[in-house]
């Protein structure tokens, strides 16, 4: 890292109960306040955060590193864009209930296995059609809740107007400069809170963007942004006017938080405040057996590498166990590209703390590791060690495993070994051809709400529901605070929506055929997101100068950049 986070000044106790008075007067006021006021105030703070996005994206750059080029891309899309495009999602839940309506009017809905009901997210509008081609998105409810139910109900704290929630305590991540500011947004409009955001130190320097970005809500008394150590947040999960905690890390500071132990989890807890959660966990990418060409094969290797390689490897939703079926006559072609591919990707700086600990601690795992640089590629069978499904390594280490089956058979097993022997249930991956989609018909789609996972990606990686506001975000419903898995709780949900259960995103088994590189074909575009595609960075900062100000012209120039990936 380059920050030098010991020369970041930490809020004293006396400005922290200051900045938490001021706050418990500023939700006060936001109580008071109707729809018209509440969107204009969001949409005051859309403008800050667009003013202050270029700024925004290179503190998060020089916070972690990031090497100049495609890879800075990321902390566009990461940071202001997603931001961005959470604020603007929201603001149209809210115009919507000014007018009467349900923040789903106008989103279609349709049934989903085991008397479910799903509404399609994804595409919405013209812009999304045309920049999200080939994908789409739905937000499943859970079970036995009716369409209309759901259209009613809709709204959350933004139909309780009137309602004090008092003050929520964020402790924000330290890997995705989006993270915090998001649940931030979630905490006032879904929970009518004001919000202390305690940076995680990683991002300490963050602090003077952050402020200047969100500067209409620090002015309306409703945010308060501090640095601080571990003290700093024991002294805010402990303070009596501190209503709600929310945190983004690791199970182990969550126990910490709740028991005052990361053993020992009997009797009743030592917090005696709510809490909510996004803790991260072992993410599967299962590929069903098909028969890919050559061109595939490549263009999935890179689909999985990015999943595991994006942002260092420093990702809570980075897949990180390959389920492969032991007849796939094409497994071990594939792992040979993958690892051709991780070799490509390792290049990247480890930059967040004790990574290179759990690197290290991989190693002496898995001495027959295939290492290149800082990845790692591991072979799970009968023989070795099993700690990959139960560690999160938060680092670029990739295994694979092979279980019996194929089809819709082989789909079934990998369910049963994600859901049972994977540690967490907060993303999960599948890759599948067309042809052998169809093949399995509605078995699959039934197998796959038996998937017990938050938010699912079909050719797509499943981190890609962040970047969608209208769906939620976090782990499969059922933790509870003795075993807290991967969290308790989502965020995001734009529409308002209760009782979500998932969000699965479908996207394109390949893209459009461009051209022959060493003999092979090369797919355009790649997507943004993509560790491989070149014209990441420029294609990021046209999708944020869009959300800015959507128009077809800027439709237009990501278009030309996203076709030169």
């Amino acid at each position: 890292m380059t920050t030098a986070v010991k020369e970041i000044r930490f809020a004293t106790e006396a400005q922290l109960d200051i900045a938490i008075k001021n706050l418990t007067n500023g939700i006060a006021n936001w109580a008071k306040l109707d729809l018209q006021e509440r969107i204009a105030l969001l949409k005051k703070t859309h403008i800050s955060i667009a003013n202050a996005s270029e700024d925004w994206a290179k503190a998060a750059i020089s916070a972690k590193g990031t090497p100049k080029g495609s890879p800075e891309g990321e902390e566009w899309m990461s940071g202001p864009y997603a931001t961005l495009s959470g604020i603007t999602a929201v603001i149209e839940s809210l115009e919507k209930l000014a007018k009467g309506k349900s923040p789903l009017d106008g989103i279609k809905a349709s049934k989903a296995p085991n008397n479910r009901i799903k509404f399609k997210m994804l595409p919405s509008n013209f812009y999304e059609f045309n920049l999200f081609h080939g994908f789409r998105a739905d937000l499943w409810l859970e079970p036995n809740i009716s369409e209309a139910e759901a259209r009613a109900n809709a709204g959350l704290g933004a139909k309780r107007l009137g309602q004090n929630g008092g003050v929520g305590l964020v402790l924000g991540a330290g890997n995705i400069s989006a993270i915090g500011p998001l649940d931030m947004l979630y905490e006032l409009v879904a929970h009518n809170r004001a919000t202390i955001l305690k940076l995680n130190p990683t991002f300490a320097s963050l602090l003077d963007v952050y402020k200047q970005a969100f500067s209409p809500l620090i002015e309306a008394n409703l945010l308060r942004i501090v640095n601080g150590g571990a003290e700093t947040g024991a002294y805010l999960t402990d303070h009596l006017d501190i209503k709600h905690i929310h945190i983004t890390g690791s199970a182990l500071t969550h126990d910490k938080i709740v028991w005052g132990s990361t053993t020992t989890k009997i009797g009743r807890p030592i917090l005696n405040k709510p809490i909510t959660s996004e803790l991260g966990g072992v993410s599967p990418i299962i590929i069903l057996p098909g028969k890919w060409s050559k061109a595939d094969l490549r263009y999935q290797a890179e689909n999985v590498v990015t999943q595991r390689t994006h942002n260092g490897g420093h990702n809570c939703i980075a897949g990180q166990a390959i389920i492969l079926s032991k007849e796939w006559e094409q497994k071990d072609e594939f792992l040979a590209i993958v690892l051709e591919e991780l070799e490509k990707a390792s290049k990247r700086p480890i930059w967040y703390p004790g990574s290179e600990a759990k690197l290290a601690a991989a190693q002496i795992a898995y001495p027959n590791a295939k290492r290149r640089n800082d990845t790692m590629l591991i072979e799970i069978n009968e023989q070795t060690s099993k700690e990959l499904f139960t560690t999160e390594y938060f680092a670029p280490v990739l295994g694979h495993i092979a279980l019996d089956g194929t089809g819709i058979s082989f789909f079934r097993n990998a369910v049963d070994f994600a859901n049972n022997e994977l540690d967490g249930s907060l993303g999960a991956s599948i890759i599948v051809s067309p042809h052998d989609l169809k093949s399995m018909g509605s078995a699959f789609e039934n197998s796959l709400a038996d998937l017990r996972y938050g938010t699912i990606g079909i050719n797509v990686w499943s981190a890609i529901g962040f970047l969608i506001p209208s769906l939620s975000w976090g782990a499969f419903a059922g933790n509870t605070l003795e075993n807290v898995g991967s969290g308790i709780g989502i965020v995001h949900n734009s529409h308002l929506v209760e009782r979500t259960e998932r969000s699965v995103i479908w996207g394109p088994f390949r893209p459009f055929p461009r051209s022959f590189i060493n003999g092979e074909i090369a797919f355009s575009p790649k997507p943004a997101w993509f560790v491989t595609a070149r014209s990441a960075k420029d294609t990021a900062q046209k999708l944020t100068q869009f959300s800015i100000k959507p128009s077809v012209t800027k439709m237009l120039k990501i278009f030309v950049d996203a076709f030169r990936a």
